[in-house]
């Protein structure tokens, strides 16, 4: 992205970068550590200056973002990581301060660069040394300027987000957009839940009522007699629960009423899983297929085990760090089996559609290819990650090899029977909760009032996330 300038005599003025925070919206502050940043229209002026929000009045091109190396070095990398960039008019100073004072950023004290300006040895400019002049009107128009950037921003970030700019709070790719999450009580304790909800704000269950098949409908038939393919493979949806490099052990609740994603608890306490060096936390995206189930009371021929009575699990590879309830397409590489404690316990090897890696791994020997070690990473992992907790190594059928895409096909389908047949009481589920919004023909299907009604019983709403 080159610089912004505004040349002596310039009919238009410059567009002054504005980056704002991920979860910058017109009710939510700025968290602390954030403050103003002065980025320079004056190449050979230092850059990186802080300004003293309320002291001092932000020049015509102020870079709002986090108080951190890379925002100051490039403003660019920043707003990949941080959040979006926009550009409001050089003359809209005004609107960046009152937006600066409704917030109440956190800045520390430090010179102020006016834009445009030259500075002198200590990095101050000329309007540092003398008292700066206050349009007429200047308040009101930027506090307009806030106002229209505050009703741009919601279809703005969606827009962004779509184009791959930036990385919104929650991603509105593919099939996330179809789908959203409502929190209660709070994150990392017992009490946290997030339920979900379609694309017509019906609370649903992630289990249930999101279909297996990517691109089917959600409530017309089971299976789902369309399914979105690209070229030979097909694709499903995916629910994350843990997202990568995290130690949280999120799982979608099987033996509650629309089954939320919670965070597992041991003596009563939230469970994290241990760092097994050199990783930390798990290493993939990690989460379940819908509408599937290693059904306990069948005896696999394959590993000698019965199922572990949950949805099958999914490890997605892709480079991207998901969110905990984000639905993702992926298409399915491979297979591991997992024997957990007596319990055969499949993991499946996928990548998300929409990674930037997807379009050159297509199968189990592609991830050797393209990302070596990951398998064998994987299967560290998996054997070793119980061991801190006083328990033994898990072990694997096959002898830990990986099975290939046909056969993790193979296991999805014969797992989705299993959930067919579970959901329509052909089979004793035990503990396990059907209550479902969007299965007709099944007997375990309730109302959208008897659903609002389970998720009220929870608490009081802390976050809506989409």
């Amino acid at each position: 992205m080159s610089s912004h300038r505004t040349s002596a005599g310039a009919d238009k003025p410059a567009m002054a970068p504005l980056l704002l925070c991920p979860y910058f919206l017109p009710s939510v502050p700025f968290s602390r550590g954030w403050g103003a940043i002065s980025h320079l229209t004056d190449p050979t002026a230092k850059r990186g200056t802080l300004c003293p929000s309320g002291r001092q009045r932000l020049g015509a091109n102020r870079h709002l973002g986090p108080l951190e190396a890379e925002s100051r070095a490039s403003p660019q990398a920043a707003a990949g990581r941080y959040g979006l960039l926009l550009f409001v008019p050089a003359g809209a100073a005004g609107g960046e301060r009152a937006l600066s004072q409704q917030h109440r950023l956190p800045c520390r004290a430090g010179p102020c660069l006016a834009a445009g300006t030259g500075g002198d040895s200590q990095g101050r400019g000329q309007d540092a040394r003398r008292p700066a002049r206050r349009r007429p009107g200047g308040r009101r128009k930027g506090r307009e300027a806030v106002a229209a950037i505050m009703r741009a921003l919601p279809g703005l970030g969606r827009l962004l987000a779509a184009r791959g700019w930036g990385w919104p709070p929650r991603r509105c790719l593919s099939a996330m957009a179809r789908y959203g999450t409502e929190q209660r009580g709070r994150p990392n304790t017992p009490d946290y839940r997030l339920y979900f909800k379609n694309a017509d704000g019906k609370y649903i269950s992630p289990f249930h009522d999101i279909p297996l098949f990517a691109g089917s409908k959600e409530d017309k038939e089971i299976p789902a007699k369309r399914s979105k393919t690209t070229g030979n493979e097909v694709l499903f949806n995916m629910v994350v629960e843990v997202p990568r490099w995290t130690n949280a052990k999120m799982e979608i609740a099987t033996e509650e009423p629309l089954n939320p994603i919670k965070q597992d608890t041991k003596k009563g306490k939230p469970r994290y899983v241990a760092n097994i060096f050199p990783h930390k936390g798990y290493i993939w995206n990690y989460g379940a297929l819908p509408q599937t189930w290693e059904d306990p009371n069948h005896t696999d021929n394959i590993t000698g085990c019965c199922g572990d009575n949950d949805p099958v699990d999914v490890c997605e590879i892709g480079s991207k760090v998901r969110s905990s309830g984000e639905i993702v397409q992926v298409k399915v590489l491979g297979v591991l089996a997992l024997l957990d404690e007596g319990e055969t316990d499949w993991k499946i090897i996928a990548v998300g559609v929409d990674d930037p890696e997807a379009q050159k791994i297509h199968d189990i020997d592609d991830v050797r290819k393209h990302k070596p070690g990951y398998l064998e990473a994987t299967i560290d992992w998996f054997r070793c990650y119980k061991v801190p907790d006083g328990k033994p190594e898990n072990q694997f059928a096959f002898n830990g090899e990986f099975k290939d895409k046909d056969f993790a096909v193979e296991i999805i389908k014969s797992t989705h029977e299993y959930w067919k047949a579970l959901l329509h009481k052909k089979t004793d589920g035990g503990t396990v909760k059907c209550t479902n919004v969007l299965v007709s023909g099944s007997p375990f299907c309730c109302s959208e009032e008897e659903a609002r009604s389970i998720v009220q019983s929870m608490g009081k709403i802390d976050a809506v996330l989409f």
